[in-house]
C-alpha cells in the first residue's frame, strides 16, 4: 500500500499538470493557437504544392514541438520555480525525478494533442493526406519530442526568470528556422547552410516526420536520423537534470555553463559523423527523392521528344498476348528474382529495372522490345500508379541522379554499353512509361 502511495502522487501531479495547463492562456496560445497560425502561413506560403502541405508537414510539426519544448515547457517550469511550487515539491513524499519525469509526460501529452491538431485540420481545410503510416510516424514524433524535450528541460535549467527562457528559447528557436531545415526547406539553402544544418537536431526531426508522412519506405532509411534525435536528445536530457535548480535563489553558475557545453557536444559529434558519412551532401532546388516530385511537375513533363516504339532506338513492344507471355515467360522470372530489381531504395530500384531495358536496347538485343515490355508490365506490378509515377519523373527530371546499370551478365546481355546512353535511355524509357501511365501516350 506504501508503495503505491508515490505512484498515486506521480498520477496525480501529472493529472495537475495537464489541467493548469489548460487552464493557462499563455500555455494554449503557444500549444494551440501558434500552431493553427504556423498551419496557415505554411499553406499561404506553399501554396503551389499539390496536394497543399504534403511535403512541409514535416516542417510544421517540428515547429510544433520545438516552440511547445523549448519556449512552452519551459516558461510554465521557470514561472512556477519563481512562485516557489518547485521548493514546495521537495517535500512531497515522492521520489524527485519523477516529479520532473512527470512534467515530461504531460508535455508530451500537449505536443502530442498539438501535432493532432495540426495534422486533422491540415485534412479538412486543404485536403492534405494523412500520415502514409501512423504507428511509424508515431514513432518518429517520439524521438522528436524526446530530442527537443531534452533541449527543453536544458533551458529550463539554466534559465533564471522567464525573460531568460525567452532568449535561450530564441537562440535554439532561430537558428533551426532559418538555417536548420526547420522554417526554410533544406533545398532552399545555400550550400554552406545545409552542412551547418545537420550539426543541428531540426534537420533529422524533419527528415524523419516528412518520410512517415509522405514516403512509403517510412522510417526504413533513417536509422541515423533517429540516432541523432536521441543522442542529442539524451545528453541535453541528462545534463539538464543534473543542474536542475529547485529553488528560484539559486542562480546557474559556471559549473552548470561548462555542462551545457558537454550537452552541445552532442552536436558537434553527430554533425561530425553525418560529414565523415556523406550525409551532408548539399541538395540542389527539386533535387532529392522520389516523394518531393509534385503533380505540377508531372504535368509539366513533354513528350514530343520521344521516338517511336517501333523506331531504332528505344524500341517497345505491343502489349502482350498470350504466346508472347508464354515465349517471356523464362525472362520475366529471372528479371523477377533479380537482386539489383529488389533493393531497398524503391527509387534505385525502378531505375536497375530501366537499366536492363536500355542496356537491350543499345545492344540491339534480338528480344530488345520485349524486354522493355516485361520491364514494363514488372513496374505495374510491383508498384501503385501514384508512388510509380513520381519514381518514373524523378528519373526523367534527375537523370544523373542515382546509379544505372550497364552490365547484366546474369540476365543474358554480356556486352557493356557506355554508362552515358544508358542514362539517356533510362530517361527515355521512363517518359514512355509515364506517358502511358498519365494517358498521354497510347499503348
Amino acid at each position: 500500500m506504501n508503495e503505491a502511495r508515490p505512484l498515486r502522487g506521480l498520477l496525480g501531479h501529472f493529472v495537475l499538470t495537464l489541467k493548469l495547463n489548460f487552464r493557462s492562456r499563455q500555455a494554449i496560445i503557444y500549444g494551440y493557437v501558434m500552431p493553427v497560425l504556423f498551419l496557415l502561413a505554411f499553406a499561404g506560403l506553399f501554396r503551389g504544392d499539390t496536394p497543399l502541405l504534403k511535403h512541409e508537414m514535416g516542417q510544421l510539426l517540428t515547429i510544433t514541438v520545438l516552440g511547445g519544448a523549448c519556449f512552452g515547457m519551459p516558461t510554465s517550469i521557470v514561472a512556477e520555480r519563481e512562485r516557489g511550487l518547485w521548493r514546495r515539491y521537495r517535500i512531497l513524499p515522492v521520489p524527485m525525478g519523477g516529479v520532473l519525469v512527470a512534467t515530461l509526460l504531460a508535455r508530451l501529452v500537449l505536443l502530442a494533442t498539438a501535432a493532432l491538431l495540426q495534422v486533422c485540420l491540415a485534412r479538412l481545410i486543404y485536403g492534405t493526406p494523412l500520415p502514409v503510416d501512423p504507428l511509424q510516424t508515431s514513432v518518429a514524433f517520439l524521438f522528436v519530442a524526446f530530442s527537443f524535450l531534452g533541449l527543453g528541460l536544458l533551458v529550463t535549467s539554466i534559465a533564471d526568470d522567464v525573460p531568460s527562457v525567452q532568449a535561450l528559447g530564441q537562440c535554439l528557436f532561430l537558428p533551426m528556422i532559418m538555417l536548420g531545415g526547420v522554417g526554410v526547406p533544406l533545398a532552399a539553402l545555400p550550400a554552406w547552410a545545409q552542412v551547418v544544418a545537420g550539426f543541428m537536431p531540426g534537420r533529422y526531426a524533419v527528415d524523419v516526420l516528412q518520410r512517415c508522412i509522405s514516403n512509403p519506405r517510412g522510417l526504413s532509411r533513417e536509422g541515423f536520423s533517429l540516432f541523432a534525435l536521441a543522442v542529442i536528445g539524451a545528453s541535453a536530457g541528462a545534463v539538464g537534470s543534473r543542474i536542475f535548480r529547485w529553488d528560484a535563489g539559486r542562480r546557474a553558475g559556471r559549473r552548470s555553463l561548462a555542462w551545457v557545453g558537454s550537452a552541445l557536444l552532442a552536436w558537434v559529434i553527430v554533425g561530425s559523423v553525418a560529414a565523415a558519412t556523406g550525409r551532408l551532401r548539399p541538395v540542389a532546388p527539386g533535387e532529392g527523392d522520389y516523394d518531393s516530385i509534385t503533380e505540377e511537375q508531372i504535368a509539366q513533363i513533354t513528350y514530343d521528344d520521344l521516338p517511336g516504339d517501333n523506331e531504332l532506338a528505344t524500341r517497345l513492344a505491343a502489349p502482350f498476348k498470350a504466346a508472347d507471355q508464354a515465349r517471356m515467360k523464362d525472362f520475366r522470372e529471372l528479371l523477377d528474382a533479380w537482386p539489383q530489381g529488389r533493393v531497398e531504395d524503391q527509387g534505385q530500384a525502378v531505375r536497375n529495372l530501366l537499366s536492363v531495358a536500355a542496356v537491350a536496347d543499345v545492344t540491339a538485343n534480338l528480344r530488345e522490345a520485349e524486354i522493355a515490355r516485361v520491364v514494363f508490365d514488372l513496374l505495374r506490378s510491383r508498384h501503385e500508379s501514384g508512388e510509380l509515377k513520381q519514381i518514373l519523373a524523378w528519373i526523367i527530371l534527375y537523370p544523373d541522379e542515382g546509379s544505372v546499370i550497364s552490365h547484366v551478365p546474369e540476365l543474358g546481355m554480356r556486352r557493356r554499353p557506355s554508362e552515358a546512353i544508358i542514362r539517356e535511355r533510362v530517361a527515355l524509357y521512363a517518359k514512355k512509361l509515364l506517358g502511358r501511365l498519365d494517358g498521354k501516350i497510347s499503348d
